[in-house]
């Protein structure tokens, strides 16, 4: 079954450690967006009915109620199996719950980053811990149990004890999923710019070690083992039952379709991306153009080691590639890196760490 992304660029503020392709923008660009995005739906071949939806951005819990509804109508397929909302903490109520629950909306992702608030001043986040408890009791309260908390591991100032104090959060809010993500370093955001650049804003000077990072990711590992919530993904803990399947689609190369600004796509064996500025989507879609940035082949042999290797079930090899990765199948299983789980090969514990390592070595072939 396929899936449907929907990207909402627009943010009240922009997160320093953020590198995605959203922001603060200006308000009447907004309701030309929405216009475009509708456009872009509406050309959509519906050949194929999705069972998953996934709102992300951005932040696209700012969507007013009535403007969610008009472009969920849009979507074929309600209700779908899984509707996900990416959410900001304090940016909606009961009320605004209640309008989700109504455009099919049935999962929502927390962006809480950290509960630490020395930590969440220096991301630009303006919420609190309490904050993410009120709203993961309105959510409940509200008949949407299946919710995800993100967490980072490398904010400024971020300790062993600190990381461990949001992991005392997770266990009292008893969150079916969380995710970890370690911080990424790249100049796509204002903090890995900083960084990069050997400056000192953003709290850049106070980034823990990457051995520090990776003691807080296996520390996570440990911490949420305990309760239940086990890797599915490198950056992904469930327990049984609450794997995001609209994400799974991602690491098991399913089809899906993305619609608005740097949105990206895959079906029959091909890959497309729109145009990340959303003032140039805007004015192509509008124009009656190609809201595609580009468009290229799937590389089935790599992307499917690639991205399958997330997976902790791993990948099953055809008899063809055993024979054509037959020689680093076998160096990194004698490294440690790699293992055999029956008909699947999937990364160990020390592989995880070293995944990149890994998955290099699949691109390169």
């Amino acid at each position: 079954m396929a899936g449907v992304y929907l990207s909402y660029p627009f943010c009240a503020q922009k997160c320093t450690y953020c590198n995605f392709a959203s922001g603060v923008l200006p308000k009447e660009l907004e309701p030309r967006y929405r216009s475009a995005l509708l456009r872009e739906i509406a050309a959509q071949d519906w050949n194929w009915t999705p069972n998953t939806v996934y709102l992300g951005g951005g932040t696209p819990s700012l969507l007013k109620p009535d403007a969610l509804l008009e472009i969920l109508k849009a979507i074929p397929g309600a209700p779908w199996v899984e509707a996900t909302m990416e959410a900001a903490p304090g940016s909606f109520n009961r009320e605004t719950i209640k309008a989700w629950r109504t455009a099919g909306i049935n999962r929502v992702s927390l962006g809480a980053q950290s509960f630490v608030q020395t930590e969440l001043a220096k991301t630009g986040r303006k919420h609190t811990p309490k904050i993410v408890e009120s709203d993961v009791a309105a959510l409940r309260a509200e008949g949407i149990a299946e919710i995800n908390i993100d967490l980072i591991a490398g904010l400024a100032g971020q300790t062993l004890a600190t990381f461990r104090e949001s992991l005392d959060w997770v266990e009292k809010l008893a969150a079916p999923h969380v995710s970890v993500y370690m911080l990424e370093v790249d100049e796509d955001s204002r903090l890995g710019l900083e960084i990069l650049q050997g400056g000192s804003r953003y709290g850049a000077g106070a980034i823990p070690t990457a051995e520090a990072i990776t003691d807080f990711y296996e520390l996570a590992v440990e911490r949420l083992a305990t309760l239940g919530i086990a890797r599915y993904e490198i950056s992904n803990f469930a327990r049984p039952g609450s794997e995001s399947l609209h994400n799974l689609k991602y690491w098991r190369l399913d089809p899906y379709i993305g619609f608005g600004a740097d949105a990206h796509s895959l079906d029959q064996g091909r890959r497309w991306q729109n145009f990340d500025s959303v003032t140039e989507y805007v004015e192509r879609v509008t124009s009656g153009g190609s809201a595609k940035s580009e468009s290229t082949d799937a590389a089935p042999h790599e992307e499917r080691f690639f991205v399958g290797l997330r997976l902790s079930e791993g990948v099953e090899p055809t008899p063809a590639e055993w024979r054509r990765f037959e020689k680093p199948f076998a160096r990194f299983m004698d490294a440690g890196l790699l293992e055999r789980a029956g008909p699947r090969i999937r990364l160990t514990p020390r592989g995880v760490l070293l995944s990149n390592e890994v998955f290099e070595e699949f691109v390169n072939l």
